[in-house]
């Protein structure tokens, strides 16, 4: 609760209210609870800061997705989480801090149902349709992360034994969720305040959530055609993400704590741990991408990737380009580059898409340079025949370029990587391992919860880092 207050008095600034509600009925002297917007704002940079953050006791994703290298402790680098319990660190924060915190949001949000207006009824949906799309995106990120996870039974603050829910049952009801809260929001009114991401802008609320519903439909392709063809299109139909400025993102500050969490890690801390992996720096080379002059600083005139998982020299490597220095530095979550690539495969697939799937392709690319700030050099890159797109191998053009687009989003670059089996990655320098396609659970799971445990495990085929998850199967 401490922290709540703490992070309350730093955003003040930032929140707007209009048809405020929240002192009705409340003895100003003794609060009884916090307001379901500080809590939404609180459970909101919980999640980003997960997920933009590459501590390596947090967050190993830039490290799987092999866009990063480790320089001189290589153990995440060569997928040795356990000693840090890196997947417990992950499941804990998503868990106890982004989505206890959401669900705290809606909880209140509800219940002030009976003090609303007529008139104030459509800004208290808004806030809980917000509120809802974030705990779709974070319970999509642990089911993508470890498979079978506790859901129906995961935010009951008094039960410490949740069950494992089927993952392929989580994300039927995850779409169902994101469409109730679709149904929610209504653009023509606004919030109570706390919105990190948009301002209380509800049109593009809309947007983001119809495009994680995409992204949620695109993943079932393999698994289940059917639904994720009419899921996508609903998507489609409904309006998805259109330009860069209808990122999620969020603005951090100049100073602590609320910087980025990139600058904390590698500025802030005074230590030289990361590197450009030569795995995203030779096909970026090969490529002749302009990007690089962005992502990576130059050695010499050339870009030099370390060689993944190997201990590093790190003077006789590239490094992380300053721009990720920047304590500023917006965070993402899901951005217009990736979306256009969900669009690009829907079309492959055959689904009903607003162009061909080469013309999203395009888009894809040129948005990601957009963002960049590098618009003039997109054209003579897609001239370039290694970039153009391949509809007789739409998985490599779509999968290489996607994962090019998603640097500096590690999680989602893993999760491309899995779904679409491009690019090849390197075997690692130090462990015969192969990549991980999954976090194993957390390492007290089986102390805390080991009957719930033990059912999951063998339900998902074995608690291991090569189980494929349920849309995993190709």
């Amino acid at each position: 609760m401490k922290k709540i207050f703490v992070l309350l008095m730093v955003f003040t600034g930032l929140m707007s209210c209009n048809d405020d509600i929240t002192d009705v009925n409340v003895d100003q002297k003794n609060p009884s609870e916090v307001p379901g917007e500080y809590t939404f704002t609180y459970g909101t940079k919980e999640l980003f800061d997960q997920m933009v953050n590459t501590n390596t006791n947090l967050n190993p994703f830039r490290l799987l997705s092999q866009q990063w290298t480790e320089v001189q402790y290589t153990q995440e680098a060569n997928y040795q989480f356990s000693d840090r319990d890196v997947m417990g660190n992950h499941w804990n924060r998503l868990y106890a801090r982004a989505l206890g915190n959401l669900n705290s949001s809606i909880i209140t949000l509800e219940d002030l149902g009976v003090q609303v207006t007529a008139e104030g009824e459509a800004t208290r949906q808004n806030q809980i349709a917000m509120a809802m799309t974030l705990k779709v995106y974070a319970f999509q990120v642990l089911v993508d992360t470890f498979g079978d996870i506790p859901f129906s039974e995961a935010l009951d603050t008094e039960n410490v034994t949740p069950v494992y829910d089927d993952a392929a049952t989580i994300y039927s009801i995850l779409l169902s969720q994101i469409d109730e809260a679709l149904g929610k929001f209504d653009s023509a009114n606004g919030i109570y305040g706390g919105d990190l991401i948009y301002s209380g802008d509800i049109a593009k609320w809309i947007k983001f959530a119809n495009s994680l519903k995409l992204r949620m439909a695109i993943r079932l392709a393999d698994v289940d055609p059917t639904i994720s063809k009419s899921m996508a299109e609903a998507a489609i139909t409904d309006g998805v993400m259109t330009s860069n400025d209808d990122n999620a993102t969020i603005t951090y500050e100049s100073a602590s704590p609320n910087t980025n969490p990139l600058w904390e890690d590698l500025v802030e801390s005074g230590r030289d741990d990361y590197a450009p992996a030569n795995t995203i720096v030779d096909i970026m080379n090969d490529l002749d991408d302009p990007r690089r002059t962005v992502y990576f600083t130059d050695l010499d005139g050339e870009y030099v990737g370390g060689e993944y998982g190997l201990v590093l020299d790190y003077g006789t490597v590239s490094h992380i380009g300053t721009l990720f220095l920047d304590p500023e530095l917006p965070g993402v979550i899901m951005d217009y580059s990736e979306v256009e690539f969900l669009l690009a495969e829907a079309a492959a697939r055959g689904y009903s898409t607003t162009s061909d799937a080469s013309v999203h392709y395009e888009n894809a690319i040129r948005a990601s340079f957009d963002f960049w700030d590098l618009s003039d050099d997109a054209d003579t890159y897609l001239l370039n025949a290694d970039v153009a797109y391949n509809a007789s191998n739409w998985k490599e053009s779509i999968g290489t370029q996607k994962y090019l687009a998603l640097y500096n989003r590690g999680f989602e670059a893993w999760s491309s990587w899995r779904a679409l089996d491009y690019p090849q990655l390197n075997q690692a320098a130090g462990t015969p391992l192969p990549v991980p396609v999954r976090l194993v659970y957390p390492l007290d799971e089986p102390l805390v919860n080991g009957e719930n445990y033990d059912q999951a495990s063998s339900a998902i085929g074995g608690n291991e880092y090569d189980t494929k998850l349920f849309w995993d199967i190709n």
